[in-house]
């Protein structure tokens, strides 16, 4: 969580690169919940209602048109199909948190063109996620990193076309 708030407050500005990889060696250093406290001093507060979490343990999560996405997003589903398209949605944050953990079943994602998409800590189980970056990424648009772990299912995440 230490990390995760660091990694934010970098995102957001707050944070110089030298101070990051100090905070960040004192984070992973920590031994004590003590120890976190230089770590995270000073740091802005956490928003309120920045994470919403969606569970199903069947049928369909689908999220489309304009909808606001929280700075966390949970998605959980044991047999399903999730869908989310965040071309349209009201991102107000720079850097969006998308957490799944499935099951079994198929997810789609799709993101803004102008989009950084970071799937470096998605655990993929049975089939491998289908995603090619666009290979002339447009600059200012949000990151989007998605995170977790797919059973059985497959992840497809793709680029806007408009």
């Amino acid at each position: 969580m230490a990390v995760h708030r660091l990694q934010e407050a970098y995102a957001e500005g707050h944070l110089s690169h030298e101070e990051m990889d100090e905070r960040l060696h004192q984070a992973l250093t920590a031994k004590t919940h003590g120890d976190l406290v230089p770590a995270l001093a000073a740091l802005p507060p956490e928003k309120p209602g920045t994470t919403a979490t969606i569970t199903a343990f069947s049928g369909r999560i689908r999220r489309r048109g304009e909808w606001r996405v929280p700075r966390v997003f949970k998605v959980e589903s044991a047999f399903g199909k999730v869908r989310l398209n965040l071309s349209r949605a009201v991102i107000e944050h720079p850097v969006i948190d998308i957490r799944l953990h499935l099951g079994t079943g198929k997810a789609t994602i799709i993101v803004p063109r102008d989009a950084v998409v970071d799937v470096e800590h998605l655990h993929t189980g049975w089939k491998a996620l289908l995603y090619q970056p666009p290979p002339h990424p447009r600059p200012g648009g949000p990151k989007i990193r998605i995170s977790g772990g797919m059973g059985m299912g497959r992840l497809k995440i793709r680029h806007a076309r408009r």
